[in-house]
């Protein structure tokens, strides 16, 4: 079990943590006196970097993926348009059914059907039955696990993304992202561990919560790479200035900085903020050339839907997706859809006109991706993850239209890759696809996968903070889902 410990210096001590720290103060006393005769810590600089919370660090057992590349669809993508096959639902289209949903618009006993509104055909040596909207994901179906019965605590967007990415539905938790990067640590110290690309038209609710370390170091945090333009700022040395000369004065900063670290407590801040300037001065040397997709040849390029503005945007962070992978980043998240409803998959007016732009925009990049990282050998350790913070209810939000309203009781997500079992299905929604009706699973359970497919045991990964051993999948654990690992 991998623990960190936490506490306050000047008040806020809570009774758990006060016991904790007096319990382990006499010993420690003794282990400092020992330290300090053997000269162990040189400086507070020699101190800060025994502590690199982002050294390397030895699986906690047996896992397959190395890295993780999450494709985030926000808004909410309907299941039943998708991924999840209705034939039941043809010709019920405007029907007035009895049916219990919950979302934006409340809690409601009836609705009126929306059936789906894209043909469905077979894919793959399994078969599977994909819409028209993701034809290019549909020839990969042989290397992805569907999960057809997710549920969410939440039916409302910035709770129910909290919950998604921390495992929570409050604020202040770190993120998968920082779980993984605690857990494991960094391969290479010139790039972030965990990298998060935002839509082009910006970045969803809550923001940076979605990608925080929590009540971990700050160094466990998503580091936001721009969708457009250059994905780094400032790589270049600023106003003539020499390596050397920008050495030193980074120097300078460090042994500062370092002299008010030794005289604090605790200031995880302050350590990430140091840890940063070295960063960023190898990353000028490094991310050029991560970054610099020219590199790439035009049919990789063509692959990945570059050649095309419908799909450039997110074909683009596909490919920078990969090329991070390949330099050792652990953990990137990419999202389709930004913070208004115009601009994510959250259809409540017009489905059709919805889906057909995101799911336009995403689907060649996305199979791209899946195609690269299997051709070059890449995909058996790295996990693709693909889908929202929810779905989408079979009934009309509204009289009129399309738009179909929240859905946290049942959804479809899927995984490729990094030990996933390919060419399977597990779990089941209603005939309408209003609930998840069969092998019901939590965002826990989600996670707990993941975890475990990286290597590290979900249920003994804990950091300990405010008196309790946290997890991700909380205290009271998850184990995953079994049938989608190989």
């Amino acid at each position: 079990m991998k623990k960190r410990s936490k506490g306050n210096f000047c008040g806020n001590v809570n009774r758990r943590e006060f016991l904790h720290n007096v319990g382990a103060g006499f010993p420690a006393l003794a282990l400092t006196g020992l330290l300090g005769q053997e000269g162990f810590f040189n400086s507070a600089q020699g101190a800060m970097a025994s502590q690199n919370p982002l050294a390397p660090q030895a699986p906690m057992m047996l896992g397959k993926a190395k890295s993780v590349i999450f494709l985030f669809m926000y808004g909410g993508p309907s299941h039943i348009d998708t991924f999840d096959y209705k034939p039941s639902m043809v010709g019920m289209d405007g029907k007035t059914i009895a049916v219990k949903t919950f979302g934006r618009g409340g809690k409601k006993n009836e609705g009126r059907i929306v059936e789906p509104k894209w043909k469905f055909k077979q894919y793959g040596e399994c078969g599977k039955h994909v819409s028209d909207l993701f034809p290019h994901v549909g020839s990969c179906v042989d290397d992805i696990a569907f999960i057809h019965s997710m549920t969410a605590d939440s039916p409302i967007h910035g709770s129910a993304l909290l919950m998604m990415n921390s495992g929570s539905l409050i604020s202040g938790r770190p993120s998968l992202g920082s779980w993984v990067n605690y857990g494991l640590g960094s391969v290479n110290e010139n790039l972030p561990g965990y990298v998060v690309m935002l839509d082009e038209s910006g970045g969803p609710i809550s923001g940076a919560k979605n990608w925080t370390s929590g009540f971990m170091p700050a160094s466990y945090q998503g580091t936001v790479f721009r969708s457009h333009g250059d994905p780094i700022l400032n790589l270049k040395h600023s106003g003539g200035m020499g390596e050397g000369e920008q050495r030193r004065i980074i120097d300078s900063l460090n042994q500062l900085n370092s002299e008010h670290y030794s005289s604090r407590y605790d200031n995880s801040n302050l350590s990430a903020r140091i840890s940063s300037y070295e960063l960023a001065y190898r990353m000028q040397s490094t991310a050029p050339e991560a970054i610099d997709l020219e590199e790439e040849s035009e049919e990789t390029q063509s692959l990945y839907g570059m050649d095309n503005p419908q799909t450039a945007g997110f074909g683009k962070k596909c490919l920078l997706s990969r090329r991070l992978v390949e330099r050792g980043v652990r953990f990137i998240q990419l999202y389709s859809g930004g913070a208004h409803n115009d601009n994510n998959w959250d259809a409540h007016g017009d489905l059709e006109k919805n889906h057909n732009h995101h799911a336009g925009a995403t689907d060649k990049p996305i199979a791209g991706l899946l195609k690269d990282l299997k051709r070059r050998g890449m995909l058996e350790d790295t996990l693709v993850v693909w889908g929202g913070e929810f779905g989408r209810q079979p009934t009309a939000e509204y009289a009129k239209g399309t738009g179909r309203d929240h859905n946290s009781y049942g959804f479809t997500m899927w995984m490729a890759g990094g030990g996933i079992k390919g060419g399977v299905s597990v779990g089941q929604t209603d005939e309408l696809g209003s609930m998840a009706a069969e092998n019901r699973y939590e965002v826990k359970h989600l996670h707990s996968t993941i975890l475990t497919l990286m290597g590290l045991d979900p249920n003994g990964l804990s950091y300990f903070f405010g008196g309790l051993d946290n997890k991700l999948v909380g205290v009271e654990g998850a184990g995953p889902i079994r049938e989608i690992i190989a």
